[in-house]
């Protein structure tokens, strides 16, 4: 009975097989991979490339200056009301009549009754309709003051235009006046007419302050005909030159450009019209100026004291890259004629100098990418070098300690799937982008693939797009 007892207290619990989901292990496992992917993705610098296109660059060479001309104010030796003959901005000759004061104010009553003579030709009003269409195109509601200017301008041309016309029967209008009341005033010299005066007559480049170069408080005072003058008040200019300059306040960058070019080609915005210039460069008082002298052109802008140019510089074209793609990189300096050619390979490299495991000193080939020649040195990686190996010449057995070091401004070319730097010349840039020298020996061709942004990769780096 005990042992029966015994036999069946001795029965063991059966244990189930652990059954593995090979399916749900995988899953799991791929799972987590796709995790650490997405997250490595967005945690690190995204690579965004760039085609290369061929371009140019808008750059903003509009500037607002200051005309300086040789003038004289001319003044009236006679009080009463004055009347103009001559047209503005045309040139007279020494001695020719520009004005008459009349002291009793006849006179203008006397232009008026005589008949048909105000009267303006079908010629004088496309005049005055050149002068509002030229104004139109030109206009900026930012400058709105200046059409008051030209009121005051075509009011005035009108007005002299038809006293021009009374010019060839003044002798009878004053015979049937019977008045002595009536003076004349000539031109003391040939030159252009101008019937206002602004207070910068007789201003020089030397002259020019920061106040007057801002001309916040510009004005210029108008002449009319039928105005009351006093004795000893200006009545009309003279502008007795035909050189001119307009002078432009511009920054040191500016100046560096202009201080290697003689000679510029402006166009003047008001007409569209351009001109070559003289140019040199003026330092005074803290500022940079830049002076564009002409010699022809001053008879179309003899009534503007201010005036918008543009520098039509020589617009350079080639491969428009963006800033953010430009890096610079450092490398050794070997001279070219240590160059030579491994083994029956035709790739370029250098011997270089190594020591052996039993003291013995031997040679080795080493293939360098050259990244540029310049002045018989060639720039190689700083990666395939060290500072202090020595390069060997084969043919001499000369030796060349590895120090020198310069920089290369370049980009990242990622054609081939890696970061490779290729060197760029420059010829112009701005703050977003530069025109670089297309097919260079060592640079870019066009819609070749570079990093947008430069500092995010290094040489050799594999790029995945």
């Amino acid at each position: 009975m005990s042992k029966g007892r015994e036999q069946t207290e001795k029965i063991t619990k059966y244990r189930k097989p652990i059954n593995i989901n090979l399916g749900l292990v995988i899953f799991s496992v791929l799972f987590i991979y796709i995790i650490v992917i997405v997250v490595s993705y967005f945690r690190s610098e995204q690579i965004t490339p760039y085609e290369v296109s061929l371009g140019s660059l808008a750059v903003n060479n509009t500037y607002e200056g200051i005309v300086l001309r040789e003038e004289t104010v001319v003044e009236s030796p006679y009080s009463g009301y004055i009347n103009y003959y001559a047209r503005e901005s045309e040139k007279v000759a020494h001695g020719t009549m520009v004005f008459s004061v009349d002291s009793t104010g006849k006179l203008s009553d006397l232009i008026k009754d005589s008949e048909g003579e105000g009267t303006l030709s079908d010629e004088d009003m496309a005049e005055i309709r050149n002068d509002i269409s030229e104004f139109g195109s030109s206009f900026n509601p930012r400058d709105f003051k200046s059409t008051y200017d030209f009121k005051y301008s075509i009011e005035g041309t009108a007005l002299k235009l038809a006293n021009y016309k009374m010019l060839a029967n003044i002798e009878t209008i004053f015979a049937n006046s019977n008045s002595d009341s009536i003076d004349f005033g000539y031109a003391p010299t040939s030159g252009v007419l101008v019937y206002s005066t602004d207070g910068y007559e007789g201003l020089t480049c030397e002259d020019m302050t920061e106040e007057l170069m801002a001309h916040e408080d510009y004005s210029k005072t108008q002449f009319h005909s039928n105005d009351l003058i006093a004795e000893g008040n200006p009545a009309y200019k003279l502008i007795t030159s035909e050189n001119w300059s307009v002078m432009i306040e511009i920054d040191e960058e500016k100046a560096q450009e202009l201080s290697d070019e003689e000679y510029m080609n402006v166009r003047f915005l008001k007409n569209n019209d351009t001109s070559w210039a003289k140019v040199s460069i003026l330092r005074q008082n803290g500022k940079i100026y830049a002076v564009l002298d002409f010699n022809n052109s001053m008879i179309t802008f003899a009534t503007d004291r201010i005036l918008e140019i543009e520098l039509l510089s020589n617009e350079s074209t080639g491969l428009k890259i963006p800033n953010t793609a430009i890096v610079e990189r450092a490398f050794f300096l070997i001279p070219e004629k240590y160059m030579t050619e491994g083994g029956n390979s035709d790739i370029g490299g250098f011997m270089r100098e190594v020591y052996m495991e039993d003291g013995t000193i031997s040679t080795e080939f080493v293939d360098a990418t050259i990244y540029n020649i310049s002045d018989g040195m060639c720039y190689v990686d700083e990666a395939v070098f060290h500072a202090g190996d020595n390069i060997i010449m084969p043919e001499t057995g000369e030796r060349y300690p590895i120090s020198k070091q310069a920089s290369l401004i370049g980009v990242y070319n990622i054609n081939k799937g890696y970061a490779d730097f290729k060197q760029i010349t420059i010829l112009a840039q701005n703050d977003e982008y530069a025109i670089v020298k297309s097919n260079t020996e060592y640079g870019l061709s066009v819609y070749d693939h570079i990093v947008l942004k430069g500092d995010t990769v290094s040489e050799n780096d594999f790029i995945y797009q």
